[in-house]
């Protein structure tokens, strides 16, 4: 059976449209208008081994937030649909990402309870890229999409200094802990309860 689900979102603000192949092929294709946002759509694409199309078209005039939100939001919808009932999963993984001296740890349960629990302070740092990304922007960008997806997750800062680097260890965390989860390693729901 295929994993894979289309989410379309369209608002006053944003125009969006998220395709999420979780079997692959790896491929990314992404174009939100937010550089900065679209290399770390690409990392979690191609770390998570996806298959990842994201094409969205917001109010960016105003500023990135509404964007950034709205393709979070319809990403995870799109990765919890394409889940389906969850059978014969890893469901838990975890790890300590490095990217030069930034270093992250990320665990996640594909739960079916969204929770999330953020510990990455961030140091000043001017926005990123043009139109700007709001380094700030990175919890909510992570928190929507776990939220969407159902997802338990932890995320900590062990080390870093360069806020670039920092973000790009997290959404490389997030990636291979996903790849890790949704692996199919076995037969029947991964939980006691008999569902997710």
């Amino acid at each position: 059976m295929a994993r894979s689900a289309r989410r379309s979102r369209t608002t006053k603000e944003t125009s969006v449209d998220v395709l999420i192949d979780l079997d692959g092929p790896t491929s990314t294709k992404v174009d939100t208008g937010i550089p900065f946002f679209d290399h770390m759509l690409d990392q979690l694409g191609k770390h998570g081994g996806f298959r990842l199309e994201v094409q969205a078209k917001g109010d960016l005039h105003i500023d990135t937030h509404h964007t950034i939100e709205d393709v979070s939001i319809s990403l995870g919808e799109a990765f919890r649909e394409a889940l389906g009932d969850k059978a014969g999963i890893r469901r838990f993984a975890s790890g300590a990402f490095p990217l030069d001296e930034a270093l992250v740890d990320v665990a996640l349960d594909v739960s079916g309870r969204p929770f999330v629990a953020w510990n990455v302070e961030l140091p000043e740092c001017l926005p990123l890229g043009n139109p700007p990304f709001d380094p700030q922007l990175a919890e909510h960008a992570v928190s929507s999409f776990a939220t969407a997806a159902a997802i338990t997750l932890h995320v900590n800062k062990r080390a870093g200094t360069n806020v670039h680097h920092i973000i790009e260890a997290t959404f490389k965390g997030v990636a291979r802990c996903l790849r890790d989860a949704v692996r199919v390693e076995t037969t029947g729901v991964p939980s006691t309860k008999g569902t997710l």
